[in-house]
């Protein structure tokens, strides 16, 4: 009897805390236009108005088709951790698109800044978020 209760309770701790491997979203940024040769070299510092290419994977299906993307700036200017939302839009992804959106943005102040992607399918809920630096 022992023996069939330690083997449910060790059955039940390597159910309950084994690790999944599931896919994640991801965001990876780059100074130069994303290919499959430099996907792989991605920078999280740039400086101002320079252009910085970002490459949005996205292991689950979109639905609706629909990304909103957020850039929002940790603003230090009071002695206190604020955020500022500096730039947000939505993109619609095309056919070939249902797995990844690329595109770039130009930010002409330094700081601290945070890109955040949401679904239309779930706004709530942020599918992945990265941060960058501007000097």
């Amino acid at each position: 009897m022992k023996k069939l209760i330690l083997a449910l309770t060790l059955l039940i701790l390597t159910l309950t805390t084994s690790a999944c491997n599931t896919d994640k979203a991801a965001i990876l940024f780059n100074r130069d236009p994303i290919t499959e040769e430099n996907v792989l070299n991605n920078s999280t510092i740039f400086e101002r108005n320079e252009r910085i290419y970002y490459l949005i994977l996205m292991p689950k299906t979109v639905h609706s088709r629909y990304i909103y993307i957020q850039v929002i700036k940790k603003d230090n200017d009071y002695a206190q951790l604020g955020y500022k939302l500096y730039w947000a839009n939505t993109f619609r992804l095309k056919d070939e698109q249902v797995n990844y959106y690329n595109d770039y943005i130009v930010l002409n102040e330094s700081g601290a800044y945070i890109m955040k992607v949401y679904s239309k399918d779930n706004p709530q809920k942020v599918l992945t978020q990265a941060q960058f630096f501007v000097r």
